[in-house]
């Protein structure tokens, strides 16, 4: 759980870089090669998926990869530090929701 956890927090903040990388691209090889952003957020991509393999390996996927799902609220909190999104009464709610998927699924297993 804990591999999967943290795959799912480095691939929170490679989102973030793809999205700063995103709001600075531009359509020519050079430009997209010298884009530091969108290679540390690809680069985050990566390494999260190596953390995932390991921990998909020595667990039951359907109790795992709901935890994936943990991932989407570390991006809420970088998109209202990084990009100054607002957090709204909607998105608390999803994360609520999250919160208590993961728990029943979790739970299941039991």
């Amino acid at each position: 759980m804990v591999l999967v956890f943290t795959g799912a927090f480095i691939g929170s903040i490679g989102a973030a870089f793809l999205k700063a990388g995103a709001g600075r691209l531009q359509m020519s090889v050079a430009a997209l090669a010298s884009n530091w952003r969108l290679g540390v957020g690809i680069l985050a991509y990566c390494v999260s998926s190596v953390f995932f393999v390991y921990g998909n390996a020595r667990g039951e996927l359907s109790v795992l990869y709901p935890i994936v799902a943990l991932g989407y609220i570390w991006t809420l909190v970088w998109s209202r530090i990084f990009f100054r999104e607002p957090f709204t009464r909607v998105k608390f709610f999803g994360v609520g929701l999250i919160l208590v998927g993961v728990f029943f699924l979790n739970a299941a297993s039991g």
